[in-house]
Parts: C-alpha cells; structure tokens; sequence
C-alpha cells in the first residue's frame, strides 16, 4: 500500500486492519512515497502508530515518485541528490523509532539513459534530452543505479553499526 505525506496514523490503521484484519507478518506491504523534503516529518507518525498498534507490515520506501519534478526545459526528471536523501530519511527515522525500512523501490534501467539528473556522471538539465528514452517516468540509468546501491549499502553498514547488530566475528579455530 503506497503511503504519502498526507496519510493520517488513523487512516493508515484502519486500512491496514482491512488489507490484513489477521495481522499476518509480511502480508502487507507499507510503501513510503514522502518526497526528501518531508519524510523525516511525516514518516514518524505512521511508524509509531503502527508499532503502537501492534501491525505486522514491512515498510518499504519508493524515493522515486515523491522526487519527480519538471525541468527547467520541460523534461520530467528525478533528481539523484533527492532520491538518495528520501531513502537516507527513511532508515534514519526507523532507526530512531525502533523500526526497520524493509526494502527500496528504483525505477532503473540498464541503458545509459539522461533521464534522472545528478549523480557521478553530473548530468544537468542540458543533458537530459541526450538519451531520454523513457515514454513514461524517468529512469535511473545503471551508473546512477550502482552509485545509489554502494552509497546505500555504506548507509546501511553505519545504521548497522549504530544499532550495534553489526557483523560478529568469529573467534578462529586452532
């Protein structure tokens, strides 16, 4: 279930008792789509409510949709810096309240698309009719895709660190 910035916590607990009233673990799906500039406010509150509440869900976080704007030369495009600060919100807000962001969701392609802008290869809104290929949504190309999934996972190790369920080690046997 997709969950935007403007869900209420009691809205959200009302249909999640309706799409899984068993309140089986892993039927129910939560999808985060803040935007950059809102998930560390509004993502709090659906949190806490659901774990007040009991709800067996696994939270996920879409960056993509609630980072799309329009360029200054009329392009749909996502910025990367957006894209990479939703998801870095999104698991430091499950940190904080306890919790776990359960999964990401990209748009991405393999092809060297100029769809989104940003990201090591620095592409600007002048490039983005170079290769934009999308009929759709702006796409990540495999580059963008990559660099997101390294600075991710360095993210990740760190909240690991922080939670103190980093890797154990292992005494070697004699």
């Amino acid at each position: 279930m997709k969950c935007g910035p403007t869900l209420e916590p009691d809205d959200l607990l009302r249909l999640i008792d309706v799409l899984n009233p068993e309140n089986r673990p892993g039927r129910l799906t939560l999808i985060a789509r803040m935007g950059a500039e809102r998930v560390e406010a509004e993502l709090p509150p659906l949190v806490r409510a659901v774990q007040r509440a009991g709800r067996k869900v696994v939270w996920a976080c879409d960056p993509m949709h609630g980072n799309t704007i329009k360029s200054s030369n009329g392009f749909k495009t996502r910025p990367f810096d957006r894209i990479l600060a939703e998801v870095k919100g999104f698991f430091a807000v499950h940190l904080a309240e306890g919790s776990y962001g359960g999964g990401v969701h990209f748009e991405m392609t393999g092809q060297d698309v100029t769809e989104c802008i940003g990201g090591a290869q620095a592409i600007g809104e002048d490039r983005l009719g170079d290769r934009y290929h999308t009929h759709c949504d702006p796409r990540l190309n495999a580059s963008q895709a990559l660099e997101l999934a390294f600075l991710i996972a360095e993210h990740l190790k760190a909240e690991r660190l922080a939670r103190g369920t980093g890797p154990r080690r292992v005494a070697a046997a004699s």
